[in-house]
């Protein structure tokens, strides 16, 4: 394995550099590196951009619009971008359902959904999770009947993040309570304009609205909207999931969050204590470790071999990582990780010409970042998967 990039790979580098540099409007790369909200209007701005370019889907083959980069390249836009200070882009259409319906969808569900999600112009929701179904997710009760050319859908989905934007949800629904619980799943795109679907806000620990309720109430959704075979949608979540958490991974926000928590750290005057010193020295070699797990699968993808399952690995590694840098910009904080309350941010009491208004958002995402080791399948049911991948069942 060869984990030095070859010149043709750093000249890409480069000219993804350069193009961010001259696309990524300023005010947005303020706020990312300030760990400051994002408004719906900033991530959809920036998705409409990389879209314009063909790059809001920067991991699709050519034969459905992507630039068809291979998995090298794929890292290196992540890298840039993420260094820059570029919003993470909202994964459920373009890194989540795309490959899905690319995968098992049929032309016509292609030629409807893919090009609206390239262009950034389409958002998506993810419907999976329901009370009492999250790790476990066998076991969804959302019910969808067929009758004639459509299904009637009810139940509650939760957890939706970003839902109250949605204008599609694709979601997993019960088609069958025959034989295993897993059989009776079925895959269903569903439009979020559909009569009897309501979206209620769940309001998290930091104060915001990022997640929701969805409800079902007797919702027609056209049977062409199935992708793939009835009672087959666990095969396709699957396929789904192990995207899901090789993005959770995000192996290079953790690299530019690390350089955050240094001038944090310096800031306010601890960065020389030597205890401090010693776990940001330990959280960077966890964040290079990860890296060079990431960079492990990408050269066996490069080399045509068949490269490890470590999606679970990768999801376990770096959500905790996530967790630990925001615990440290608390400690470097002290007493100035004040909560990120929205109305005072709104009302400029916490706004750029205040003094040390880097430490505003901290408590907050703390509090946001003690999801990333539930969410995409909690990290204790990865463990079971992958000990049962390593020393068989």
């Amino acid at each position: 394995m060869d984990l030095n990039f070859t010149a043709e790979e750093e000249a890409f580098r480069q000219e993804i550099r350069q193009w961010v540099h001259e696309h990524l409007p300023q005010d947005i790369s303020h706020k990312v590196h300030n760990a400051l909200r994002l408004s719906k209007d900033d991530l959809q701005r920036w998705a409409k951009i990389l879209g314009k370019q063909g790059w809001h889907g920067w991991a699709w083959p050519k034969q459905f619009g992507g630039p068809g980069w291979n998995a090298i390249q794929r890292h290196l836009f992540e890298e840039e971008t993420a260094l820059a200070g570029a919003p993470r882009v909202v994964p459920f259409g373009p890194v989540m359902v795309a490959p899905v319906i690319m995968a098992f969808g049929t032309p016509e569900q292609q030629a409807k959904h893919l090009p609206g999600i390239m262009s950034g112009e389409v958002w998506w929701s993810q419907g999976y999770s329901e009370p009492g179904s999250g790790s476990d997710l066998a076991s969804v009760k959302t019910r969808a009947v067929r009758q004639g050319d459509k299904y009637i859908v009810n139940g509650q989905k939760t957890w939706t993040t970003l839902g109250q934007y949605g204008d599609w949800i694709f979601c997993l629904v019960r088609t069958s309570t025959e034989g295993k619980p897993q059989t009776g799943i079925s895959f269903l795109l569903i439009d979020m304009k559909s009569p009897g679907i309501t979206v209620r806000p769940i309001i998290t620990l930091d104060g915001e609205h990022e997640v929701n309720e969805v409800f079902f109430d007797n919702v027609e959704v056209p049977a062409e909207n199935l992708v793939g075979e009835e009672n087959k949608g666990w095969t396709y979540a699957k396929y789904l999931l192990a995207h899901e958490r090789t993005n959770i991974a995000d192996v290079n926000r953790a690299k530019r969050e690390l350089e955050r928590l240094k001038r944090i750290a310096k800031a306010e005057g601890v960065y020389e204590d030597a205890r401090l010193r010693d776990q940001i020295a330990l959280l960077e070699v966890d964040i290079v470790a990860l890296e060079m797990m990431v960079l492990r699968v990408l050269s066996a993808e490069t080399s045509g071999k068949n490269s490890l399952d470590v999606a679970g690995l990768l999801k376990i590694r770096g959500s905790e990582i996530q967790q630990r840098y925001t615990e440290l910009m608390m400690l470097a904080a002290g007493p100035y990780a004040r909560p990120y309350v929205h109305e005072a941010m709104e009302a400029g009491w916490q706004g750029d010409h205040v003094g040390a208004a880097y430490l505003a958002p901290l408590a907050g995402t703390y509090f946001n970042m003690r999801k990333t080791t539930i969410y995409g399948g909690s990290n204790e049911v990865q463990r079971n998967i992958v000990a049962q991948t390593v020393l068989g069942s």
